[in-house]
């Protein structure tokens, strides 16, 4: 039974001791840098003009392939020889997920970009529908006071009418009642006259009765 015990406990801290030295354990992964020689010739007897040229190096091809090397030319001018099983035709994986970030990083930003155009386009949406509501008020009470002015317009168009007829009829009255006070006044003139033509001639009738009188012999007997 202490034997049992005793392997009992061995194994339990075998366990122990083995989750722990799991759980001290880290993982690591090999850095992705490569460099590679640029060489005179396309032989590696010849003499090394770069020592260590780093991956995602971007090398202009300037010549064909000769015993696995191909000859190339540096960004800063230098040429010479590479082996061709170090080239590709596409970036190295850590110049391409750089790039990837910064291609991620500008999509994010054009997508923010167009998000806050899409809110400043539904808010000018809104507040020209607004504005358009607004402005509908406006022309249907500007149409209400138009109708309302076009009503009062009429009406003094036709007092307008009206009056100028009156003042023409009031000047009609106005110019007979002129002629007919000029009529009477020439009606009261003749009649002066008239009376002063029958006032002279009973004068002179009564004087050349006189005269006619006087002029007649007396009679004896009185008259």
């Amino acid at each position: 039974m202490m034997k049992r015990n005793a392997l009992l406990r061995a194994w339990l801290l075998a366990i122990a001791l083995l989750v722990c030295s799991l759980a001290q354990a880290e993982t690591q992964y090999i850095v992705d840098q490569l460099t590679v020689p640029l060489r005179r010739g396309p032989t590696n007897g010849h003499k090394i003009l770069h020592a260590g040229l780093p991956s995602g190096t971007a090398l202009e091809v300037i010549g064909n392939e000769d015993n696995g090397y191909i000859q190339v030319r540096m960004p800063n001018g230098t040429e010479g020889w590479i082996q061709t099983q170090f080239l590709t035709k596409e970036p190295a994986a850590r110049d391409r997920v750089v790039q990837l970030n910064k291609r991620i990083e500008s999509l994010t930003a054009e997508l923010a970009s167009l998000r806050q155009g899409v809110k400043s386009e539904q808010g000018a949406r809104n507040s020209a529908e607004s504005t358009s509501s607004e402005l509908g008020k406006q022309v249907k009470q500007l149409q209400s006071e138009l109708a309302e002015i076009r009503r009062v317009s009429a009406n003094s168009v036709a007092m307008y009418e009206e009056n100028k007829s009156l003042k023409e009829q009031n000047d009609q009255l106005q110019l007979a009642s002129g002629q007919q006070a000029s009529e009477i006044k020439s009606l009261k003139s003749n009649e002066v006259q008239m009376w002063l033509l029958i006032g002279g001639g009973l004068v002179v009738v009564g004087l050349i009765f006189g005269v006619v009188i006087k002029s007649r012999p007396k009679s004896k007997g009185g008259w």
